[in-house]
């Protein structure tokens, strides 16, 4: 019997390299890899087209596509983490001294207002710096993957023709999220961005999620256990990654964290499954409400192919 080819995307990066490679196979299908250069191209396709089989998606983008009704669902693989205290950007020749007074000024956030790591880095300006971000007014430099959502009213889009940078250095911004800077005049709000980061991993336990997985609903109907068997071949080729930096290998800078992340905490600093993420999962469920970004919670499990809710790898 011949094995189904499923269209895939996703970025080829340490934790997906074994699967690229060939290094490990999926048992009861095969990937057919089609590449993407601008992965949050394939977002979009898959948003509004459902245009892959499997396609690897940033986490808030999917519980919105979920809330307005995608036929896609989730497999707890959670391809990329990564710390967003440095992703909040400032001029230097107007410095904001306190987070707090971002309130009643504008802060720009690169594409959408859903966009994760503006989910995550306006959660530490609330969190950690008691920013109030209904005060806040939220400038985009694009638009939404899910064209249905509707943002709060204090979100508005950037005038046409200009890039955040430019708005942050004429001073119509105070500061910018998810940019990256072409000019040594922007620079971190957080001086101490990359730290912070780290002692909020030491201290509460967070290594933020910012990607998953995610599977045709119409194939997961057909064949329940292909949600298992996916999380299974990515599961086995982030095992193989996760021994690499053991063993010192992997010069990146994601390297470099996911090795320090291991120091720190002395497991897998790549867990997959529900169980070993539940607190941070949980934690942006909180924030994407309290954002308004999604009108109300949903259990945890429900967002996850049922095939796949006991899975730890």
């Amino acid at each position: 019997m011949t094995e189904a080819l499923l269209r895939t995307v996703t970025r080829t990066q340490g934790n997906n390299e074994a699967l690229k490679s060939g290094a490990v196979r999926p048992r009861g299908f095969a990937f057919d890899f089609e590449e993407v250069p601008v992965l949050v191209h394939a977002f979009r396709r898959m948003v509004r087209e459902h245009a892959y089989d499997i396609s690897e998606m940033a986490l808030t983008t999917y519980l919105v596509a979920k809330e307005h009704g995608a036929r896609f669902t989730a497999v707890p693989a959670f391809l990329v983490r990564g710390f967003h205290h440095g992703a909040i950007h400032q001029h230097a020749a107007a410095p904001v001294v306190d987070p707090k007074d971002l309130e009643g000024r504008r802060v720009g956030v690169n594409r959408g207002y859903t966009v994760t790591t503006g989910v995550w880095a306006r959660a530490v300006l609330q969190e950690e710096h008691g920013v109030d971000l209904s005060k806040v007014t939220w400038v985009l430099s694009g638009d939404e993957h899910v064209a249905g959502y509707q943002p709060p009213g204090n979100v508005e889009s950037l005038e046409p023709g200009r890039s955040l940078e430019e708005a942050l250095t004429a001073g119509d911004l105070a500061a910018a999220i998810g940019i990256t800077p072409q000019s040594g005049q922007v620079v971190p709000l957080l001086p101490d961005a990359e730290e912070a980061g780290y002692r909020a991993l030491t201290g509460r336990g967070l290594f933020p999620v910012n990607h998953l997985v995610v599977v045709r609903d119409e194939l997961l109907e057909k064949n329940p256990e292909l949600a298992a068997q996916v999380f299974d071949a990515f599961a086995r080729s982030k095992q193989m990654y996760v021994e690499r930096l053991r063993g010192g290998e992997g010069g990146t800078p994601a390297d470099a964290m996911h090795r320090r992340v291991m120091e720190l905490t002395g497991g897998d600093p790549l867990p997959y499954g529900i169980e070993p993420n539940r607190g941070v999962l949980d934690a942006l469920l909180r924030h994407a409400v309290d954002q308004r970004i999604l009108r109300s919670p949903r259990p945890l499990e429900e967002l996850f192919a049922p095939a796949t809710r006991d899975l730890v790898a």
